[in-house]
């Protein structure tokens, strides 16, 4: 097997893995909003990743050389792995990272894949709706109530139910306008795109 063929397998896999991902981005003001908003969230993201990592080795030392264990490390890592995902998981959708089960994705054109992602957006879409206001109402129910180790309010631990389903909401509704665009527009942004590759 020569360099070159070696050098363009890895290529190959990963493009046929980001199949979905050759449909294009909203571009403007729009597009530029939601790249801004998907580094915000997924900083963020990080950060809720690296205060759980610090608390789970600080549990694991204080168990090691200190007499006591502190006992709201195990509270605090469960909110910081909540946030995480809730900060993360519209990014995941707007990138087309979810797991999936690619059996039919390579089969379909330009505009099958277009068409495919905004089927899922709407359906992402309606689940939202439906399931944003009780996911609202569970967040209310923690404003009474404090958690049993670190005294925040649970309204705070709650409400990563709301931002999880509002950032939801927000990446259908960007994922639905950039398949209904690129299925109006066609084939000629994804010759255009390759070309510019």
């Amino acid at each position: 097997m020569s360099e070159q063929e070696t050098d363009t397998q890895p290529q190959d896999i990963q493009e046929s893995l980001e199949i979905l991902n050759r449909v294009p981005r909203l571009g403007g003001p729009i597009g530029r909003l939601a790249n801004g908003l998907d580094r915000l969230l997924l900083w963020l993201a990080v950060i809720a990743l690296v205060g759980l990592s610090l608390t789970v080795l600080l549990q694991v030392a204080s168990r090691l050389f200190l007499p006591i264990t502190l006992s709201w490390t195990e509270e605090l890592t469960r909110y910081l792995f909540i946030y995480m995902v809730a900060l993360g998981a519209g990014v995941v959708q707007h990138r087309n990272r979810h797991v999936n089960v690619e059996l039919f994705h390579g089969w379909l054109g330009f505009r099958g894949r277009a068409a495919y992602l905004t089927l899922i957006s709407a359906i992402t879409l309606v689940f939202t709706v439906m399931v944003l206001p009780n996911a609202w109402q569970f967040a209310q129910i923690g404003a009474f109530q404090t958690s049993p180790t670190l005294r925040i309010p649970m309204l705070y631990i709650f409400l990563s139910s709301v931002v999880l389903f509002g950032a939801l909401l927000l990446y259908s509704l960007i994922g639905l306008a950039e398949g209904i665009i690129a299925i109006a527009r066609g084939e000629r942004i994804d010759t255009a795109r390759q070309e510019a590759l």
